[in-house]
């Protein structure tokens, strides 16, 4: 799939904080209905045809951005596609959003699994399409989804060039980059685009899932680690500060948000007209307002990335029918 830029342009600060704020619309990529997710999964495409595979298996939960780029892109490319699908601790299995249901009209094969089952279903699967003749590609490496940390990076070490750009073009620079960090490609990515250049950002990732904090950096830094081996480079314990992780506004945990979220939601698409949703950029978009806030940042441009998930804003533009009016 071809990658083109995505806007980067001022929007209103609802909380007039002082600075001024940016927005990257990464949910306006033109393929799938955009996102982050775009890029990444072309990563991984690029990657799997390298390596010869012909049946691609993804893993996500119902609302995951990624399983649906991937099926539609599966689709297009007419290359067989399941997705290796976990649950949340006491969420059911019959749980359905926009995004499963546009998976199950791009005909992928859905493997239903609980949390503590996803190593031993990835094994099973791989091996019985392997027993079949075919050469299975996993997104995420190994049962244990490790492997192609460095892949998924990649995608957000070149994307970091866009902004360069940008701020060159525009002869503005800015201070702080947020976004929303589940997986970690996207923060690993762009941490390395902000070493490679050398500038003086701070990249702050808003940890949208109850992964525990030692556990989400040590997933970044190895992204990081394996892509800037690709190129040769190594990661140094000075690279490691450069990993800025906040994970204080979790609000419960992946897929979970309350009353302030919402707010959030509806006032961003009132004042920017921009659709965000509580599972990543809405979440993430709050974190942000919280975070400087917290750190009493002030004077500093900032830009927040807008990593997608436009059918998750009409899954919960669908529950808001009684509170449609509150502003």
């Amino acid at each position: 799939m071809e990658l083109e830029r995505t806007p980067i342009y001022e929007i209103f600060d609802r909380k007039q904080s002082g600075n001024q704020l940016y927005i990257m619309r990464e949910d306006l990529l033109p393929f799938s209905l955009g996102g982050n997710k775009v890029r990444i999964a072309n990563a991984f495409f690029e990657d799997m045809q390298k390596k010869g595979c012909d049946i691609m298996i993804a893993y996500g939960n119902v609302r995951s951005n990624l399983c649906r780029v991937i099926a539609n892109e599966c689709f297009r490319k007419k290359i067989p596609c399941y997705m290796i699908c976990s649950f949340e601790e006491g969420e059911s299995e019959e749980k359905e959003t926009s995004n499963s249901h546009l998976m199950q009209m791009l005909k992928v094969k859905i493997v239903k699994c609980r949390k503590n089952q996803i190593a031993e279903t990835v094994e099973a699967t791989m091996n019985r399409l392997i027993q079949e003749g075919h050469k299975p590609y996993y997104i995420y490496g190994n049962k244990f989804g490790t492997g192609n940390e460095g892949v998924s990076a990649s995608a957000y070490a070149k994307a970091y060039q866009e902004i360069l750009n940008f701020e060159k073009n525009q002869g503005i620079f800015f201070d702080y980059i947020f976004h929303a960090s589940g997986t970690g490609a996207t923060q690993a990515g762009l941490t390395c685009g902000h070493l490679l250049a050398r500038d003086k950002k701070q990249i702050v990732g808003i940890l949208i899932s109850s992964r525990e904090y030692e556990r989400a950096v040590s997933i970044i830094e190895t992204g990081m680690r394996e892509y800037l081996k690709g190129l040769g480079k190594e990661f140094s314990m000075e690279d490691q500060k450069e990993i800025h992780l906040a994970s204080e506004y979790t609000k419960g945990g992946y897929g979970q948000y309350d009353e302030e979220i919402e707010q959030c939601i509806r006032e961003e698409f009132a004042l920017n007209g921009v659709a965000m949703d509580g599972t990543y950029t809405g979440k993430a978009f709050l974190g942000m307002e919280h975070y400087i806030e917290d750190y009493q940042i002030s004077g500093k441009k900032i830009l927040f990335i807008h990593t997608g998930g436009t059918p998750l804003f009409y899954d919960w533009l669908g529950t808001q029918k009684k509170d449609l009016g509150r502003l």
